[in-house]
């Protein structure tokens, strides 16, 4: 993938964090400092025939993605996805699955997986993992899209998320936007490890990510206020949307 890795200045009024704590203030905030890194490089020539689609992973990268597009004028819409967590140590993943225009993707880590077998872990209990995520992703299919489609063909699809610890769900989520014919994509996300964004930027077409702390512990640790993120929440965000032509 030809793609290249943005650590944007921001614009005055949208700074990458606040100026007391070093730290984005909520989803918001982040949202809007990455609309401020992507405003000069997504607008769309006057003869585009659709305007780029702003997707937001369920559910932190939603009110991420509400804020990118209502700063640049896009439309906005959500893209199912879930981590797979390791039995026992649900915190850490063994891949991710994701959803876009009813096009389903897996991102598996492999040799994780591998080392995992070899530590005791089953096939079985794998698969039981994996079984009970998808029936999630389909949960909130239905609850989040109602049966519509995101409608990402042909246009260049912005993914966002609150951050990127290990850029599972990213990569799945790029993959499900790849499969549902997008153009293009770009992945914007306010905070991730170096490493994990040299990883992402071999999937994207272009990553922008402004905070690339070396010492990285959290992707909550880089707000001030960083809450779960709800089904109605959601809900509302989308219920606020202007619908992708």
């Amino acid at each position: 993938m030809s793609a290249h890795t943005d650590i944007m200045a921001s614009s005055p009024g949208a700074g990458p964090a606040d100026e007391g704590t070093g730290l984005y203030l909520d989803r918001a905030h982040a949202g809007r400092v990455l609309a401020s890194a992507l405003r000069d490089s997504v607008l769309p020539a006057p003869s585009a025939r659709a305007l780029p689609l702003v997707v937001g992973l369920s559910r932190g990268g939603v009110p991420v993605a509400a804020e990118v597009g209502h700063a640049l004028g896009l439309p906005f819409d959500v893209v199912p996805a879930r981590k797979l967590g390791i039995p026992g140590h649900e915190e850490v993943a063994f891949g991710a699955i994701a959803s876009c225009d009813g096009e389903r993707c897996a991102d598996l880590d492999r040799p994780l997986i591998r080392r995992l077998l070899a530590a005791g872990f089953t096939n079985a209990s794998l698969e039981r993992v994996r079984e009970r995520e998808t029936a999630e992703l389909e949960r909130q299919e239905d609850v989040f899209l109602g049966g519509r489609h995101q409608n990402a063909a042909g246009r260049t699809v912005i993914v966002c998320d609150d951050g990127a610890a290990t850029g599972d769900t990213a990569r799945a989520a790029v993959s499900a936007v790849r499969a549902a014919g997008a153009s293009s994509v770009i992945l914007a996300v306010p905070v991730a490890p170096p490493s994990v964004v040299k990883d992402l930027d071999e999937v994207a077409d272009r990553v922008v990510c402004p905070r690339q702390p070396l010492a990285f512990l959290s992707v909550g640790g880089a707000y001030e206020g960083f809450p779960q993120c709800s089904d109605d929440e959601v809900r509302r965000l989308l219920a606020d949307r202007e619908p992708a032509a």
